[in-house]
């Protein structure tokens, strides 16, 4: 059954394709929102704070602060309303998942910018 729904799924379903990303990483996400009988494009851009899931449920947690509210958004990889995603910073962190970067504030909440040869050897 399993093996019939992952053909449906590579054969049916649209993949974008999208710059690589993992978390640490502030990206710029252009979505697709219709208000009515209007579209318009807005986007949403902070820092990922996880990727979850393999091939078509796969989906990303995007974190970024509204003055002092942090704002939390999930992405679908296969969302047919994204329209781009940009890669801004590359960060270095150790976990795939930083879930502790909700409770920090102000100059602790920074993460380190990854360096070429950091991105080479990953």
């Amino acid at each position: 059954m399993d093996s019939l729904v992952k053909y449906v799924q590579d054969k049916f379903v649209t993949k974008k394709e999208f710059p690589a990303f993992a978390a640490g990483d502030t990206i710029t996400v252009y979505y697709e929102i219709s208000e009515g009988s209007k579209t318009r494009t807005q986007f949403f851009k902070g820092v990922v704070i996880q990727r979850r899931g393999s091939g078509t449920t796969e989906t990303f947690t995007i974190r970024k602060m509204s003055g002092e509210v942090g704002v939390e958004r999930i992405f679908p990889v296969n969302l047919p309303a994204i329209q781009k995603i940009e890669l801004n910073k590359k960060g270095k962190v150790r976990r795939s998942r930083i879930y502790y970067f909700r409770d920090l504030r102000g100059k602790k909440a920074r993460i380190k910018e990854a360096r070429m040869k950091d991105i080479k050897e990953a």
